[in-house]
């Protein structure tokens, strides 16, 4: 199976989380930042270091220096040039980047200037794929931090963008004591502008997030979302018949069909599934897939995990034994769910049939 030849869909991709090393030595040696490792090997090793401690907040830790490097016109349109170049790479067709504007202001720029620099990159990305003869599409998907009190104005941004390139909102951040009902006027705001959203729920805390997320937020997808095991509940007959009951917040993600972005290296590393386990085996992922769950694929974070989505693939499929009709409903779910118009989502599908029919065949 050569997954990396197959088209794939990329919903859950942080651009502070996926520069290339090489990059960051570069831009630092620049604006005179300091790293803790001075080669691009040793500092590709030394991220993924500090991002296998099983604490978000640790692995939150290691953005400092990604962040730092992303303050600038050049450095943001750099490395979001660089982006769809390796995403393309890996076989992705369609990628929604996700970055927090109200953390690149450190070298004058404002708010705006920094989406359209970002937006500058992507799209010079596209047109150079597109020249070598590929094709991928992209969307900036605009963060709040959630631990800040910037939301409306954030929202209020990412809608201002909508025409250039802007897909959608997210609050990302600290999850645990930060609910997305504290910023109520940013998602009554979206909703009134009829604005898609995704919300970070379900990664560091437990169903209440998840319901709040839903309620206050209105999310149409939920970032990560493995804890929403949390509110299924398994027990086992007298016939040994596994009996599977859902919660009300778990029912009403399945009957709907909310996305579920889904990280599975990421998840490992900042012991998103610790409740279970700890290792890939014990991850919840299987289970909700079995359940009917719309699950998608995702890398989080490419540089902090060492990873792609043809490795978070190959994982799946090694630790739980997919077989290639299991990555295309992946990659089918991941479509649908896409911050895009209908026809650019039937598009998408019809590529990913294509595509993974020619792999087939």
């Amino acid at each position: 199976m050569d997954i990396q030849a197959l088209p794939k869909i990329s919903l859950h991709d942080h651009l502070d989380g996926g520069l290339r090393p090489q990059t960051i030595v570069e831009l630092a040696d620049e604006i005179g930042h300091e790293l803790p490792r001075k080669s691009a090997l040793e500092l590709a090793d030394w991220f993924a270091e500090v991002c296998n401690s099983g604490s978000l907040v640790k692995y939150l830790e290691a953005f400092d220096h990604t962040t730092a490097v992303m303050q600038t016109r050049k450095g943001l349109e750099r490395i979001a040039y660089e982006s769809v170049l390796d995403l393309a790479e890996d076989g992705v067709i369609y990628a929604e980047l996700r970055w927090a504007p109200e953390q690149h202001l450190g070298a004058g720029l404002s708010l705006d200037e920094t989406v359209e620099a970002v937006q500058d990159g992507l799209e010079r990305g596209m047109e150079e794929v597109g020249n070598r003869g590929g094709f991928i599409r992209t969307g900036q998907l605009v963060s709040a931090m959630r631990q800040n009190n910037r939301a409306l104005e954030i929202a209020e941004l990412a809608v201002r963008h909508r025409n250039n390139g802007v897909v959608g909102f997210d609050i990302a951040g600290p999850e645990q004591g930060f609910l997305p009902s504290q910023h109520k006027a940013a998602f009554d705001y979206l909703a009134s502008e009829l604005f898609p959203v995704t919300v970070h729920a379900g990664e560091a805390d437990g169903v209440d997030s998840i319901k709040d997320a839903i309620v206050s937020g209105r999310a149409l997808r939920l970032g990560h979302g493995v804890r929403l095991v949390e509110d299924i509940m398994f027990s086992r007959t007298e016939g040994d018949t596994d009996l599977v009951v859902l919660g009300p917040v778990a029912q009403w993600v399945h009957d709907r069909g909310i996305a579920l972005e889904v990280s599975p290296s990421s998840n490992l590393q900042t012991g998103a599934f610790s409740m279970m386990g700890d290792s890939m085996a014990d991850h919840p992922f299987d289970v909700l897939y079995d359940l009917g769950f719309k699950v998608t694929v995702n890398t989080d974070n490419r540089l902090m995990s060492g990873t792609s989505l043809t490795r978070e693939l190959e994982i799946l499929v090694d630790t739980f034994g997919y077989t290639v009709a299991d990555l295309e409903q992946f990659q089918l779910n991941a479509a649908e769910a896409a911050f895009q118009g209908m026809p650019e989502r039937e598009e998408l599908m019809d590529m990913i049939e294509i595509g993974f029919a020619r792999q087939q065949g």
